[in-house]
């Protein structure tokens, strides 16, 4: 197939199959295709567009700063409107005196975030190395460093490219812990972390990373009670960061402004942010540092790190970020948290249905997980019912595989109820 003549392989892409409709206009969480059938976004695009698309508020706070001026680096321009963005960016995460670097993407976010905490470390604690501990179910970005560092099966480099570098310690779920007995992973599981701490040698071991709620490596595990609380404790004995990976979860994904925040006491010295602060509008990421530890960055023994590119504090993007910020804000948050919570309940009645292995999550965020092979068949069954979700697969041994369904947060009740029969239908169409 062609595009304007160009041949659709020109795309480097992955091997998943691509779509071969065509989006003609959108309204909030519903796409318009060009053969007049409407979709439903059934996961936020890339598990991103939580506003929907095309929003008022986000086009006006574009165009306000477009008549200002387009471009103007934060060395060159006064940069009062990121400024503003990180100061409202802070209030609504709950980190208001934090600290925040700008960046373009969540890839980068996560690789400026282990400069950080390199750097953080090397000055505070005298660290001879900075190695970066991540668990066998995290997925962090798509560069060579982070595809190495995590720990998604189907992304994760060949041994010869990874660098030396590799998952740390297991992700407290069946897949890639199993327990005697078929037992639940427990908070216990934390001292996995602890082992690989202590294995490689504090000293040698700057940050944890973790993503608080699985993204779509396993789909959507949740990690036990006192899990991410205990691997704080452990962190702190150590003189190691901890280090949230809130790129997918953050923004009220999971019915909070922050995954970790469904848990007391495990709050990260850094998290990044990108998804849901771009919201599909515009790339951008955000690496938020603690007030204790960020005036070490600029300490006059720390190593140099260019936290900010010719793009990284776009006026625009600022722009656009402070429009999705306008309309999280405008959310009834606690409707939205009962509205996921409703979401979760119908979902979680399919686990009852031929093929449905597991249904998972929190907020709107949940992983349907199906029996081998079922995969790509639902995809096709949910596509003719006029909704699509993305897919996951590659965890444990064999791999998983199901469907991530993540609604955008302005779904309706209506919206949300069509979701789950959709779901429903396209199940039962397979058997």
């Amino acid at each position: 197939m062609t595009y304007f003549g160009v041949p659709r392989d020109r795309l480097l892409t992955s091997s998943r199959p691509m779509p071969d409709w065509e989006v003609v206009g959108t309204d909030g969480p519903w796409l318009h295709r060009a053969d007049g059938i409407r979709m439903f976004d059934g996961s936020s695009g890339l598990l991103c567009t939580n506003v929907g698309q095309n929003s008022a508020r986000v086009l006006a706070r574009i165009e306000r700063q477009f008549r200002r001026y387009s471009f103007g680096g934060a060395a060159v321009v006064r940069p009062r409107v990121q400024m503003e963005l990180v100061e409202r960016l802070g209030d609504a995460v709950g980190r208001p005196e934090d600290s925040v670097a700008l960046v373009t993407c969540g890839t980068l976010g996560v690789e400026i975030a282990v400069g950080l905490a390199r750097t953080i470390t090397r000055v505070r604690d005298r660290k001879r190395r900075g190695d970066i501990l991540t668990s066998d179910l995290g997925y962090h970005g798509m560069s060579a460093l982070t595809l190495a560092l995590g720990g998604n099966h189907a992304r994760r480099p060949r041994p010869e490219d990874a660098m030396g570098l590799g998952p740390a310690f297991p992700a407290p779920y069946p897949p890639t812990h199993p327990h005697d007995g078929g037992k639940v992973c427990t908070a216990a599981c934390a001292e996995e972390v602890a082992k690989a701490i202590d294995t490689r040698g504090a000293d040698n071991v700057a940050a944890v990373l973790l993503e608080p709620v699985n993204g779509t490596t396993g789909g959507a595990y949740v990690p036990p009670a006192g899990y991410l609380r205990r691997i704080g404790e452990i962190c702190r004995e150590r003189d190691v960061l901890v280090i949230h990976d809130e790129v997918l979860t953050g923004l009220w994904r999971t019915g909070k402004p922050l995954a970790g925040r469904h848990w007391d006491g495990c709050e990260p010295d850094i998290v990044i942010l990108s998804k849901g602060l771009g919201a599909g509008y515009t790339p951008v990421a955000a690496v938020m540092v603690s007030p204790q530890l960020a005036p070490l960055v600029r300490h006059g023994g720390a190593d140099p790190l260019p936290a900010m590119g010719t793009m990284a504090a776009h006026p625009l993007v600022a722009a656009a970020c402070l429009g999705v910020l306008d309309e999280l804000e405008a959310i009834d948050h606690q409707a939205l948290r009962a509205r996921g919570e409703r979401l979760g309940e119908s979902l979680r009645a399919l686990t009852g249905l031929p093929g449905v292995r597991d249904v998972r999550g929190l907020g709107h965020l949940y992983g349907v997980e199906l029996a081998s092979g079922l995969l790509w068949p639902l995809l096709k069954q949910t596509e003719q019912r006029g909704i699509f979700f993305y897919p996951f697969t590659g965890a444990g041994e064999p791999r998983s595989e199901g469907v991530v369904v993540a609604p955008p947060l302005i779904s309706t009740d209506d919206d949300l109820a069509f979701v789950a029969a959709a779901l429903r239908d396209a199940v039962l169409a397979l058997h």
